[in-house]
């Protein structure tokens, strides 16, 4: 019984071993088959990838022979074909919508659904460059900072015709606004072309724009060209100083806009604005266009507190106005080179700027020979034409009018149009050959040119009917604006004047040049300026200067102009010419060759007296004490009919004046003429 159960219990463990035997064994099989299995599988995604690797550099370098593959690319059939469907989907769900800026998330989304299902990148990229390609235009695209579409111009004037045969308002928002777009277009073009050569030929381009409507375009238009190139700055002026001959709003309108945007920039201390601007203020001036007062207050604003900015921007201001400065306010050019002189001195300043204050001074020098104030080729405004503008640089009120930049529905835009047609007509007809004169006349009617080439019976012939009988030749007055003759004068005395050995034969020579009547004050100031340059006083000029005025009694008066203008200047001399000044007009008084009233100009007291002025009436009074002695002079003094030339020079109304007088002639040695 026992033996049995250790049998069975033998036999069991026996059949259990072998169980777990076959089991292990045929684990083992599989596992076996199984990575064999997985090998295969792996083989054959490498060989996939790297197949895929081929095709991919295969497009990179024939991109224009891509092909797309069946399906899903790399895997099955059904799964190829569900990747390609899904991408499709996608593309077409990104072609359908088209919002305002076009998305491409249903599309991607699609795209990456097929890629997915089918396991194909290639698949994917190609149904998602599909999709893009079939994505409807933004209407967006080609706006530029103009606010528009570009159209090109044959398309447009299609468009135009379209929009004249539907029906469509001519004086209508949109048909306005499209007009608006092509004069700012006309005018831009205009001033971008302008230049010395061709201002003359473009002017009537530009008066073809309607530049009333169009003003506020036409200066913002020269105030970016000239910001742009401030080189060409004195062509923008000479162009503003035509247009305000006709239009006289539109220079105001550019000046008042200059004028504003020079303040803010010297606020701001931005000094390259701040230079271009101060630049085209001052050509405007030189064109008259603003009062050279405008001028002398931007000076004055830039010199008030000296910086190394302001005082190289008042550099520059002064080299382009100087010129014109120099003829019309001579008095306040002096004062500025003054008050440089008196920055230069102080030495606050960087070496740099100093150093162009001295070539300021250089230039002045010169006369501002390199920087004349009008180009001769830009000269083509009559004085007489030319309209000044008086701008302060202190006016707050300034309305630089902006809205006029910016489009406007014009209720009443056919009949503006009209009159400024009436206005165009106008001004072109000034310069150019009449229209309606043309036409109506004969069909071989003559041009300007050739009309006026020939006589007057063939112009009357040659017009036919076109109005009026033939036209009388008129001489015409021309006047030198330039005073080329003034200046010939002036170098014919001067030379004369120092090439001369004797007073006598210097006299002699200058009789003979041909002094026209009004110009012997010329003569007259070109001694008192070669006598102030000498070092030491000369008789050689008193004895000249004496001779003129006891030949002709015009030198007389000439001479006693000049003495009441050196007089009144002789603050600004040297002490050095004062002297000379001085010691010349005494001559001409003891000789008797300019008469004694010229004291009636004088009046020694403390408040109408200067220490420059006390020199020279010292120097004056003592050189004539010399040459006529004390008591003669005191007994010309006191003579009874000239007590009323002599009033001002020993004043008895006021007790505090006579004794300032007593005193003054006490200190200098005359006091026995009181």
């Amino acid at each position: 019984m026992g033996g049995t159960t250790k049998g069975k219990k033998r036999r069991r463990h026996e059949s259990s071993s072998s169980s777990s035997s076959s089991s292990s064994s045929s684990s083992s099989s599989s596992s076996s088959s199984s990575s064999s299995g997985s090998d295969s599988d792996s083989d054959s995604r490498a060989r996939s990838r790297k197949d895929e690797r081929k095709r991919k550099r295969k497009r990179e370098r024939d991109p224009k022979k891509q092909r797309t593959s069946r399906g899903g690319g790399s895997g099955s059939g059904g799964e190829g074909r569900a990747g390609g469907a899904a991408a499709a989907a996608g593309a077409a769900s990104l072609s359908e919508s088209n919002p305002p800026l076009p998305s491409s998330g249903d599309g991607a989304a699609g795209a990456g659904a097929g890629a997915a299902a089918g396991g194909g990148a290639a698949a994917a990229t190609a149904a998602a460059a599909a999709a893009v390609t079939k994505v409807a235009p933004d209407p967006r695209v080609g706006v530029g900072r103009a606010g528009g579409v570009y159209v090109p111009p044959f398309k447009l004037a299609a468009m135009r015709r379209a929009a004249a045969a539907a029906g469509a308002a001519a004086d209508g928002e949109d048909a306005q606004k499209a007009t608006w777009g092509e004069l700012r277009k006309r005018i831009n073009g205009v001033v971008n072309k302008v230049n010395i050569p061709n201002m003359k030929a473009i002017l009537p381009d530009l008066f073809a724009c309607n530049l009333v409507r169009g003003r506020g375009l036409l200066c913002r238009s020269l105030m970016k060209a000239q910001l742009a190139s401030p080189g060409f700055t004195h062509i923008y002026a000479a162009l503003a100083a035509v247009l305000n001959t006709k239009m006289p709003e539109n220079g105001e309108l550019l000046l008042k806009r200059v004028v504003v945007q020079f303040r803010r920039s010297y606020k701001r201390r931005d000094k390259v604005v701040a230079i271009a601007l101060s630049r085209f203020i001052a050509h405007l001036v030189n064109y008259q266009v603003a009062h050279e007062l405008l001028a002398l207050q931007v000076l004055a604003l830039l010199l008030e507190t000296p910086t190394d900015d302001s005082v190289e921007v008042a550099v520059s201001f002064v080299t382009e106005v100087g010129q014109l400065l120099q003829v019309l306010s001579p008095q306040g050019l002096h004062a500025i080179f003054e008050r440089l002189r008196a920055i230069l001195h102080e030495g606050d300043i960087d070496k740099r700027v100093q150093y162009t204050i001295e070539g300021l001074f250089a230039i002045r020098k010169a006369k501002f020979k390199d920087y004349p104030s009008v180009h001769p080729a830009l000269d083509l405004v009559d004085a007489d034409d030319q309209i000044t503008h008086e701008v302060s640089l202190d006016d707050e009120g300034l309305d630089r009018q902006e809205l006029l930049d910016v489009f406007r529905v014009d209720p009443d835009y056919a009949k503006n149009g009209a009159l400024w047609k009436e206005i165009k007509r106008e001004i072109l007809g000034e310069s150019s050959s009449d229209d309606s004169d043309s036409e109506s006349g004969s069909g071989g009617s003559s041009s300007d040119d050739e009309s006026s080439s020939s006589s007057e019976s063939e112009e009357d012939d040659g017009r036919g009917g076109g109005g009026g009988g033939g036209q009388t030749m008129q001489t015409m007055l021309v006047q030198d604006a330039t005073e080329q003759d003034m200046m010939n004068l002036r170098r014919t005395i001067y030379l004369t004047i120092m090439s001369s050995l004797s007073f006598e034969e210097c006299a002699h020579k200058l009789m003979q040049v041909d002094i026209r009547e009004g110009q012997e004050i010329e003569l007259c100031n070109m001694l008192i300026e070669c006598c102030s340059q000498e070092r030491t006083y000369l008789r050689y000029y008193g004895l000249l200067g004496a001779r003129f005025c006891l030949v002709r009694r015009e030198y007389q008066a000439a001479m006693d102009e000049c003495f009441t203008t050196q007089y009144s200047t002789i603050h600004r001399l040297e002490t050095n010419k004062l002297r000379n000044v001085a010691k010349f007009f005494a001559h001409m008084l003891f000789t008797d060759s300019l008469p004694w009233t010229v004291f009636e100009h004088l009046r020694l007291t403390e408040e109408d007296t200067t220490s420059s002025s006390r020199i020279f009436i010292k120097i004056l009074l003592q050189e004539m004490a010399e040459n006529l002695g004390l008591q003669k002079l005191k007994a010309r003094f006191l003579d009874a009919e000239m007590r009323s030339v002599f009033g001002g020079m020993f004043p008895l109304e006021n007790p505090r004046d006579t004794r300032f007088a007593i005193n003054y002639f006490t200190s200098i040695g005359l006091g026995g003429l009181t």
